[in-house]
Parts: structure tokens; sequence; C-alpha cells
């Protein structure tokens, strides 16, 4: 089950953030071995303090398995801030209506393989429809997000693959990153629903009984 947590209910979900940001250290410090601060077993950047919107999993225990931030390009963002040695000299893209999603993950200790309800698979697919519906509804026309070749090679493989990049791949900690554009369509979210058979809305009605 998805929840979008914004600045508009941010503090309804205190736990339920504090467990994104669990997952987050343990996913890109541990796993991944990127350069990022965690305090206390949390992974924080100054992004996390000017409004992003996250899209977060939880798993029928109550407990996170997966993430996402989104934020404006219009102010300061990961591709321009952090990761413009991808960009190659160009400049970012800084638009009302392009987002920049980052920091997504999911938790492969909790979730297996295949494509059942509590599979990385179906997480990942579930996360990245309410990032396009909620993004749809904001009048977000596409996004752009830093990612591995894993990664990229899933979301092609599920029918949400880029159609386009920027710059060019650059080593980032134990993986490489490129910067991917994807359109917020219609037409998107609809070849992920194929691909994973999901049917239902999958963003839940707002509670606050979450466990971290």
């Amino acid at each position: 089950m998805i929840y979008v947590v914004d600045g508009l209910n941010a503090d309804l979900h205190g736990e339920l953030l504090d467990g994104m940001f669990r997952l987050r250290a343990r996913v890109f410090e541990g796993r991944l071995g990127w350069d990022v601060e965690v305090r206390d077993g949390r992974e924080r950047d100054v992004f996390d303090s000017i409004d992003p919107a996250y899209i977060i999993s939880v798993n029928d225990a109550g407990r996170v398995v997966g993430c996402m931030r989104l934020l404006q390009t219009t102010g300061p963002h990961m591709l321009s801030d952090v990761f413009s040695s991808i960009l190659d000299g160009e400049p970012p893209l800084r638009s009302p209506t392009v987002w920049e999603a980052t920091r997504f993950c999911v938790d492969t200790r909790e979730l297996g393989a295949g494509r059942s309800r509590n599979s990385v698979s179906y997480v990942t697919s579930e996360i990245m429809i309410a990032a396009f519906e909620y993004g749809m509804a904001a009048g977000i026309t596409d996004a752009v997000a830093v990612m591995d070749p894993i990664m990229d090679r899933v979301m092609r493989r599920s029918g949400n693959g880029p159609y386009g990049y920027l710059g060019s791949a650059k080593p980032m900690g134990k993986v490489v990153a490129l910067a991917g554009l994807m359109d917020c369509s219609q037409e998107r979210i609809d070849r992920i629903r194929e691909f994973s058979g999901i049917r239902h809305d999958v963003c839940q009605p707002e509670r606050t009984d979450i466990a971290a």
C-alpha cells in the first residue's frame, strides 16, 4: 500500500517518515556505499528540508518497504546541486512542469523475487504508479530521475524506461549513476499496470497508526 506524504500531511506521518529515513540509510549507505549523511541510523539531506513529496510503500505489517522523493526542479535539487557532473557542463533542467525523482529504494530484506504482492517488482511498480498519478494531478509533464544501470534495466522491462537521458553516466559510490527522462502520462501508467497486473487504486486513505 502507498502513502503520499507532503507538506500538507507530513505532521500526521512522523513514524512513517522515520521508517523511510531508516530504510534509506540501510540502502544508500549500507548496500550501495553512497557518500550520504547518516545520523542515528537515518539518512537525510538538505533536500528533505524543502518540502518534497514522498511516495512511501508500506507492507501488510505496517513497515516501510520502499520509497521515492519528488522535488521541484525550479529550486535546489540533486541533479543541479549534487550530481551535476552527470550533465557534462550542460545547465540543469528547470521547469515548473518537471519534477526530479530521487532516493528511490526498496527493502530487499523484506521483499522477495517474482511478482507477488511482497516482491521487489510489485512494490517498485506500485511506487511508480503512485508517483506518476500524483504528478499528473499536479500538472507535471515530465520527471527526471537519477538511477543506476540496474534500475534502468528494471524500468525498461516494466514498460517504464526513460525516453531519453541527460549527460552521461558517472561513478557514484559502488554503482554508476545516470539521469533518465520520463513522461508523466496515462500511457506510461497503463504500461506499468499492464506489466504488474495492478488494477486497484494504489494510494491508501489517510491513517496514523503506521509502524516504522
